[in-house]
């Protein structure tokens, strides 16, 4: 086997030119493949921790029906007491959750005593919404939060709405709501402070401690729209996610129906079209690449076999087997890839390592100056490198099995 490798090594180098442009193909494609790799899987981790750790959180607990309805912030289908205690317990039971917040979610009408338009309010536990949403604290514009993310009898506008109505941090304004049985009531506010806007279902919403929420709805008791849940892991999302169904889903009502429904923050956000369009780019990319060696490879391959037919005959005519032959041209494909993934690896890793010391800034629609910081997991690069060695291999097979199956004396005889 080491025999065949030197010869195939030696092969290589006595068309040198050859070999540096096609192993310098591959390299670029795997510098390439990696990069955007890298690129945007730190883009769409950075994309999705904006999303869940700002507003949504790794996933929502509902009652059965509340997120076809949520449009119209049903208080109707609002979780009971019990339901919601129900709910923390078997939060408790999985390791993997860091944090939760119950949530009251409602419609009102927002006035500055001169206008009235409508908002969406978030009624919330200060402390447990803050751990379960830490960049929620990044998005105040105006205000101050020492004293609580929001305090009782305060408010948080969103940036839009506080332009809009003109009014300011320290401002009196009035929040109107109707009950689930058709009460009015009104409670006088305090702005707290300026939320910046954010992609988004929620990135309008302003936000009011719950119990306020409760005293504006003339709740009887603690009931609670969504319970909002953070993970220690996100990637365990998938498995918390059908754990909670199949505990929660075993709750039935009186009628013999699930009285839960539990979505993942890709089941609320439309940012997870987005994310699923850089997974198809990111799978293009690496079709492209697979294309780019195959050709290179083949052709080289084809190439090496057309101009060595005399060559071949002649081992082929002192007994070499065509099996060993087959080998030979093979070991070239493979030592091609594997130069040119060994030398791109490096480069890719470098150019990592360049671009996390000298950090790339950009902005996503309303947010500025969010850092990039490409990484690339050990899977993925093994998985490249894999990828480029097989396909070597492939891309190889053909002519070499064309330069097995030749007859000595035919290409003794070519010219």
């Amino acid at each position: 086997m080491f025999d065949v490798l030197r010869i195939a090594w030696r092969n290589l180098r006595r068309y040198q030119r050859r070999t540096l442009l096609t192993s310098l193909l591959i390299t670029l494609s795997v510098v390439a493949v990696l990069l955007f790799t890298a690129a945007s899987g730190s883009f769409r981790a950075l994309m999705v921790g904006q999303i869940t750790d700002s507003m949504l959180g790794h996933l929502e607990i509902h009652r059965k029906g509340y997120v076809a309805s949520i449009d119209n912030l049903p208080l109707n289908l609002n979780m009971s007491p019990s339901q919601a205690k129900k709910a923390e317990e078997e939060l408790n039971k999985i390791p993997q959750v860091e944090a939760w917040s119950p949530r009251v979610k409602l419609g009102a009408m927002f006035s500055n005593f001169t206008e009235t338009t409508n908002i969406r309010l978030n009624g919330v536990d200060p402390a447990k919404e803050a751990a379960t949403v830490p960049l929620l604290r990044g998005r105040l514009l105006e205000g101050d939060m020492s004293h609580g993310l929001v305090e009782p009898g305060k408010i948080l506008v969103p940036e839009l709405l506080a332009k809009g109505m003109k009014v300011k941090v320290g401002d009196a304004i009035v929040l109107v709501a109707t009950n689930k049985d058709g009460s009015v009531n009104g409670i006088t506010f305090t702005v707290q402070g300026i939320l910046e806007g954010i992609s988004g279902p929620g990135g309008r919403d302003g936000y009011i401690n719950i119990e306020d929420a409760r005293k504006l709805l003339r709740m009887d008791g603690p009931e609670v729209s969504e319970i909002a849940v953070r993970l220690k892991d996100p990637a365990a999302l998938p498995r918390v996610v059908a754990q909670l169904r199949a505990s929660l889903g075993a709750i039935k009502n009186p009628k013999g129906q699930p009285v839960f429904e539990v979505h993942s923050w890709q089941q609320l956000s439309p940012f997870s079209t987005i994310a699923r369009m850089i997974d198809m780019l990111d799978l293009f990319i690496k079709v492209m690449l697979i294309a780019v060696v195959l050709i290179s490879i083949m052709n080289v391959m084809i190439m090496a076999v057309y101009e060595r037919i005399r060559e071949i005959g002649t081992i082929m005519a002192i007994g070499t087997q065509p099996g060993r032959v087959l080998g030979l041209f093979v070991s070239e494909g493979f030592l091609l890839g594997l130069m040119g993934t060994v030398l791109g690896t490096v480069i890719s890793l470098g150019a990592l390592w360049v671009l996390n010391i000298y950090k790339v800034s950009f902005d996503f629609g309303r947010q500025q100056g969010l850092v990039l910081a490409p990484q690339i997991a050990v899977s993925d690069v093994v998985t490249v490198c894999v990828m480029v060695l097989l396909i070597s291999v492939l891309a190889s097979l053909q002519p070499a099995w064309k330069a097995s199956r030749m007859d000595p004396i035919s290409a003794l005889r070519h010219v």
